[in-house]
């Protein structure tokens, strides 16, 4: 579809193109931000910001926004990663941690340290598990401890709230390649996060322990209860191999990340 906006942009008539650009989007912009809240107040505030946003400096974000409309890249992708951003920086600037602590109330008490040490202290599940066992004196097997963790898991990142939890447990990445297109990576990583988050938590958490924390494949298998390392091994490949058919219909190859 022709952006009918950018015409006038580039013509100096800003004003023109946002008119336009606001009756074109707008749709798909209050549902960005629907999908971390429900709450009206909150949706037309975040929508304000967007807006204010945009207009900032000149229209920066909105001529940033012209760069990326290509014939065969949808724009609403780079924009929905854009509202994405600016609406998690909305609810950061408001609520802070005291949104996360606020779950912290709904979990049993082992429940409730797990969650302060991997959602608040952002440590890794081998440092909660250690954390657990030494400072608070819980007695329990590694196995237990990841049954603990996916039932903190599925009741701390469970619906639009939990939604806005995880985004705001999110430290900042610190490795992110300055040479490439920042919008271009935020889409990606936003993609490969909604890509994991359609795996059942079982094989979530396969995924996790066996790729990302690097925990041998015999020991995730003793800690989910699978038969053998070999199980492991499918489960992350079938995993893995759902990941990218995600990702790949997105447009992202696997030398894209």
């Amino acid at each position: 579809m022709v952006e009918r906006w950018i015409a006038p942009l580039n013509a100096g008539d800003a004003e023109r193109a946002w008119d336009l650009f606001v009756e074109r989007y707008r749709g798909l912009i209050f549902g960005a931000i629907r999908h971390y809240t429900g709450e009206p107040d909150d949706v037309m505030d975040v929508f304000a910001r967007v807006c204010e946003a945009f207009r900032e400096n000149d229209f920066a974000r909105l001529r940033r926004c012209a760069a990326h409309a290509e014939p065969t890249r949808p724009l609403s992708t780079w924009l929905v990663v854009v509202v994405h951003n600016l609406t998690i920086d909305w609810f950061r600037h408001r609520d802070g941690r005291s949104r996360l602590s606020s779950v912290v109330a709904t979990l049993p008490p082992l429940q409730q340290r797990i969650f302060e040490y991997v959602f608040l202290d952002q440590c890794s599940h081998v440092e909660a598990y250690e954390l657990v066992c030494s400072r608070d004196g819980a007695s329990l097997s590694f196995g237990e401890f990841l049954k603990q963790l996916t039932a903190t898991y599925t009741v701390a990142t469970g619906g639009r709230r939990g939604r806005i939890s995880a985004e705001l447990a999110a430290p900042p990445p610190d490795d992110i390649d300055r040479s490439a297109d920042p919008a271009q990576l935020v889409e990606q990583q936003t993609l490969l996060a909604r890509a994991l988050e359609t795996l059942p938590p079982e094989d979530r958490l396969a995924v996790q322990l066996y790729v990302i924390d690097e925990v041998p494949a015999e020991e995730v298998a003793r800690a989910l209860g699978l038969a053998n390392a070999k199980t492991v091994y499918n489960r992350v490949y079938r995993a893995l191999a759902v990941v990218r058919a995600s990702l790949e219909q997105a447009g992202i190859r696997s030398g894209d990340l």
